[in-house]
Order: structure tokens, then C-alpha cells, then sequence
């Protein structure tokens, strides 16, 4: 019998081996194809491997937990987050179809969820996992007073206040972040990963680990002759790359 194939994704290199360690002493049954540091590594571990389960923490660098999952998902795997949340953050995986361990992991915690996870993969039934990751997204968007209304950004000499209605991409450049408008660009030394904390996913999605676009402002998605997908928008002349990863955000608009 062919033992069951798991990936790891935890960006804190302590919390993602003591991981592996509780693992391997509560199911050593089971296979750890991959153990990753971020979100990028974790999607290339599952398109190669399709595991069929995958521990992936929520926030990680690059491709944020939620974006893995619904590839795993897709791949016909079950899914585990790891989480410094409250439980009330992770309700959505109460009805048993997916599982989180809160963090730092605690081993009763993870043999249970291991017991839930043995006996799905028996279940010929698939769980309608790909209801309950975007039931989770929607639980964990930003609101109210989290929400980034205005940007304090350099430009040349001054301090320039940009809108958050103005901005129509952020891109990452070095150490710092290009913030693009109608009438030109600045720079701010926030990384991505904390500005996509505080934007309205609605209104602004990931193209890449280093692109967040404005989603009214998108004219166009391009594939060139490289094989590499592109994003024009339409009030500037600034073309953004889009990864693999976040293309499915363009599939069937």
C-alpha cells in the first residue's frame, strides 16, 4: 500500500520543524514530500507532487495560505491550517471537511486532527472543500477601521498623501513598494505583505508575490511569446507580470 503523501508549508523555520517532528511521531506512516518555506515553493511542491494532504499556514511570504489550499484542493488533496488565530477565525472548517491546529501545534491537537484526516481519505465521498477555503477568506477579509484608507508615500523631495481610491498598484522594488496612480508613482517602505493586510480584497487582488493590482483597473491579461502572462492597465502605461499561481483569479471573467 502506498503510503500517503503530505506537504508543509510554514514560513518560521522552528514552528515548520517542530511540525515535521510531531508528524512523523504521530503518523509515521505518512510521507512528507515537501516542507516549504512560503507560498511560491508550496504550490511548485503540490503541482509536482499532489500530495494528498497539505499543512499549509495561513500567512506565509509570496502566495498567501488560502491561494495553496485551493490548488491542493483542486489536486484532489485535504487541507490543514496552521494558525495564530482565534478558533473563531477558522469556524468555516468546524463542519469537519478541512481541519486547523491553532498555534504553537499541540500534539493531542494534532493526533485529532490526524484521526479526521485518516478517516476522510477513506471516505469515497469528496468533501466540498472549495466552499469552506472561500468561506474562510471572506471570514478573514479586512473591515471597517482595518481597511488602508490613505497612503503616506515619497516623491522625489516630498512627502506625497495618496488616496487609497487613487492607487491602481502597488508593485514591490527592492525594499521598497511602487505605489502607481493616474498621475504617476511614489514609493513607500510598507512591505506587500503587510499592505495586503489592510486592502479590501474586493477591490484589490495579487497578481504575483510582488503585484497587487486595483481590480477596476486591469484593461488586459496577455500571455507573450515567452509563455509568461502579462497585466496592462488602463490609465497608465505600467504592465504588471501575473504568476501562475493567481491566474485562476481571470479564469471564466
Amino acid at each position: 500500500m502506498n503510503p500517503i503523501t503530505a506537504v508543509i508549508a510554514e514560513d518560521e523555520a522552528p514552528q515548520r520543524t517542530a511540525l515535521l517532528d510531531l508528524l512523523a511521531e504521530v503518523w509515521p506512516e505518512m510521507d512528507v514530500v515537501a516542507a516549504c518555506e512560503d507560498g511560491p515553493s508550496a504550490l511548485a511542491a503540490i503541482a509536482e507532487h499532489t500530495p494528498r494532504v497539505a499543512f499549509l499556514d495561513i500567512r506565509m511570504p509570496g502566495v498567501g495560505g488560502l491561494d495553496v489550499a485551493k490548488a491542493a484542493v483542486a489536486a484532489g488533496g485535504l487541507v490543514v491550517f496552521t494558525t495564530a488565530y482565534d478558533e473563531y477565525a477558522v469556524r468555516a472548517f468546524e463542519a469537519g471537511a478541512v481541519d486547523y491546529l491553532l498555534k504553537p501545534v499541540q500534539p493531542a491537537r494534532l493526533r485529532q486532527a490526524v484521526q479526521r484526516l485518516q478517516a476522510r481519505l477513506q471516505d469515497v465521498r469528496p468533501p466540498d472543500l472549495q466552499a469552506l477555503v472561500e468561506d474562510l477568506e471572506a471570514r478573514l477579509r479586512p473591515r471597517g477601521d482595518r481597511l488602508i484608507r490613505w497612503i503616506s508615500a515619497s516623491a522625489g523631495d516630498s512627502v506625497r498623501m495618496i488616496g487609497i481610491d487613487e492607487v491602481l498598484c502597488f508593485q514591490a522594488q527592492d525594499k521598497y513598494v511602487r505605489v502607481v496612480t493616474a498621475e504617476g508613482e511614489a514609493l513607500i517602505r510598507t512591505p506587500l505583505k503587510e499592505l495586503l493586510a489592510g486592502l479590501d480584497p474586493d477591490a484589490f487582488w495579487q497578481v504575483h508575490r510582488g503585484a497587487v493590482v486595483r481590480v477596476s483597473a486591469i484593461d488586459r491579461v496577455r500571455r507573450d511569446e515567452l509563455g509568461k502572462y502579462r497585466l496592462r492597465l488602463r490609465q497608465c502605461d505600467t504592465v504588471l507580470p501575473v504568476s501562475t499561481a493567481f491566474l485562476h483569479r481571470f479564469r471564466g471573467m
